[in-house]
């Protein structure tokens, strides 16, 4: 295991000037977006509000279409410029957009040009014509000189699939909500990811003063009433003195070796390893901790008063091990676990942990590679400290923007703000291994 090092008294005050804006966050700071287009989006806004008291100048309402995705075009005409039309002068006031039940999830991707059609009109009918002359090559490669034409006609295919790949714009599309969190940043390319220069380990001397980054978070669920419950939830809980119960993180026994080469923490020993150190974490902050180090998960209704959980790795496949508490800030990290958040009858994790009572959780829309989740001892080692609200903690430790993870929860809410547990505690690992991702990521921002 990592050794436990950094003082998290001076690690706050080390990430001081990552973030964007800084100072208290307040309802004032917060742009509530519902879609016109269905009542019960405006009622989860308008009930957010209310509890909130955010101001109503503060309610954007824009008109959407009423499934889960958004088309690229769509997002470009229904979104992003309504949104930043009406920030106009308000540019340093509104630190968060919080996206409510029935705002689209997903954004398409990238569409060709129409010199990019072009282009592809030529190289499709060429790999076309290759897929089916390799077989036939295949069926003579007995004979004389078949092996060579074999050797070239693949290695002609495969350059003829890097070039199309150019122009289909692969992995270009999103989660909605990340795609917000560069509303400032303009013409940033859609290729993948980009890296989160909120993230308290972003080089200070690689941020880009012109870059002006938000903070997203989203009240969605299987129903409106789930989607209201989670600020009910997040107001009762620092109403009764903050959130109480057991923490629960199910490693897989993934050995780490961070001496390897081209070791850099992100992918599945690094993230095995850092659900090991975030039980320490939080166990040093004096939560009671259960530790699962097997690769078998929690069982069914294995885990008993649970405030806080997370684990790995059961794809759309969600284990109702934990009776959450009222408030619990619980996620699984796995592939799609987000793909849906309405649909009540989907076995993403998403779903069924905002369906057993979770206030915040977080998930990929698609496809996100391990780098798309927080590091957990990251994540839950701010949390603790109480010092931020979940979306503070989640932009500060999320490594990507551009990208497939949606965070699901009141902005405002901070779980640990009365008790502040993990403020004096010796609460977090050596920062190894993920800053080389953005040392070479940024380079091409």
């Amino acid at each position: 295991m990592l050794r436990l090092i950094a003082c998290l008294t001076a690690l706050v005050c080390g990430v001081s000037g990552a973030l964007a804006q800084s100072g208290k966050l307040e309802p004032k700071n917060v742009l509530v977006i519902a879609n016109k287009a269905m009542a019960d989006s405006v009622e989860v806004a308008e009930h957010y509000l209310g509890k909130r008291k955010v101001p109503w100048e503060n309610l954007l309402l824009l008109d959407l279409p009423t499934g889960e995705d958004i088309s690229r075009k769509d997002y470009n005409e229904k979104i992003l410029k309504p949104v930043r039309e009406a920030l106009q002068g308000r540019k340093e006031q509104i630190r968060v957009l919080l996206t409510v039940y029935g705002v689209p999830l997903r954004v398409g991707g990238q569409e060709p040009t129409a010199e990019e059609k072009t282009q592809l009109d030529k190289i499709r009918p060429q790999i076309e014509a290759l897929k089916k002359e390799i077989p036939e090559l295949e069926k003579k490669k007995s004979e004389p000189a078949v092996a060579e034409k074999i050797k070239a006609a693949l290695e002609k295919l495969a350059r003829l699939q890097v070039e199309e790949g150019k122009y289909i714009h692969p992995e270009s599309h999103a989660c909605v909500d990340s795609e917000l969190m560069l509303l400032w940043v303009d013409g940033y390319p859609l290729k993948r990811f980009l890296p989160n220069e909120m993230n308290w380990r972003f080089p200070v001397a690689k941020r880009n003063k012109k870059h002006h980054y938000l903070m997203t978070a989203r009240l969605d669920g299987p129903s409106k009433e789930v989607a209201k419950r989670l600020v009910d939830d997040a107001v009762a809980v620092e109403e009764a003195g903050g959130l109480r119960g057991k923490a629960y993180f199910d490693a897989r026994g993934i050995a780490y070796s961070p001496e390897k080469k081209g070791e850099s923490g992100t992918g599945y020993e690094g993230y095995d390893q850092s659900y090991r150190d975030a039980a320490a974490v939080v166990q040093q902050a004096g939560l009671d901790t259960v530790l699962d180090d097997k690769p078998e998960l929690f069982k069914p209704e294995s885990c008993p008063d649970a405030a806080l959980y997370s684990g790995w790795y059961s794809l759309a496949n969600y284990i109702p091990a934990c009776k959450l508490n009222r408030g619990a800030v619980a996620w699984h990290l796995a592939s799609y676990e987000a793909a849906t958040l309405r649909d009540p009858k989907s076995k993403v994790w998403c779903v069924g942990l905002l369906k057993d009572g979770a206030a915040v959780t977080l998930g990929p829309v698609a496809e996100p590679y391990t780098v798309g989740f927080p590091k957990p001892e990251e994540f839950f080692g701010f949390l603790l400290t109480g010092e931020e609200t979940v979306v503070e903690v989640y932009a500060k430790t999320a490594l990507l923007v551009s990208w497939m993870t949606v965070f699901v929860g009141d902005p405002l809410y901070n779980p640990y703000g009365a008790s502040k547990p993990g403020v004096r505690k010796f609460v977090h690992p050596s920062p190894k291994g993920v800053r080389n991702i953005f040392d070479s990521a940024a380079d091409d921002f």
